[in-house]
């Protein structure tokens, strides 16, 4: 259990420094901005109960706004996405037995399709926030959505190489 935890631990740390230190500076055409710190919320164990999800999904989020100077727009942001992930989940895993429901996402656990599905829907829903209280305005509605997609193809893209590469995965045999 301990070892779980530890994991977890360690991920987030390492998610956010390199949110911090590094994707807070990359600005690949001017405006795409990869966010991998939801990685970190993605993985979540759901056994985990709601308020620490909610209170772990603030944290993260108000660490990347003081460092980005985005004053609770990260923390707002992650808290939706935790709101909806269990629904996300659920809508994913219909007519699947309970225990499916109830699995961290990973690599040998769920299959490609799924992964993507999960991770292009928490981190759409994530970025068009970002973006959206940002700009606060619909005035430009299509560039906000252009931009969203864009980030949101070149996250999910991200997220999944760092999952695929450094999740060990079943040998088959």
């Amino acid at each position: 259990m301990n070892n779980i935890v530890l994991r977890n631990i360690s991920r987030f740390l390492l998610l956010l420094f390199i949110q911090i230190f590094i994707c807070n500076y990359v600005h690949l055409l001017g405006f795409i901005n990869p966010y991998i710190y939801i990685f970190a919320l993605l993985l979540l164990p759901l056994t985990i109960p709601k308020s620490a999800q909610y209170l772990i999904a603030f944290a993260t989020g108000f660490i990347v706004d003081i460092f980005a100077m985005t004053y609770g727009i990260h923390a707002s942001a992650s808290l939706v996405v935790i709101f909806i992930r269990p629904y996300v989940i659920s809508a994913l895993t219909v007519g699947k037995n309970k225990e499916t429901q109830t699995t961290v996402p990973v690599p040998g656990q769920k299959d490609f399709k799924w992964l993507l599905i999960y991770t292009l829907i928490l981190v759409f829903t994530h970025h068009f926030l970002i973006t959206m209280m940002e700009l606060f305005t619909f005035r430009r509605f299509w560039i906000t959505i252009g931009t969203t997609l864009l980030n949101t193809i070149f996250t999910t893209f991200v997220i999944l190489s760092i999952q695929y590469i450094f999740t060990p995965t079943k040998k088959r045999g």
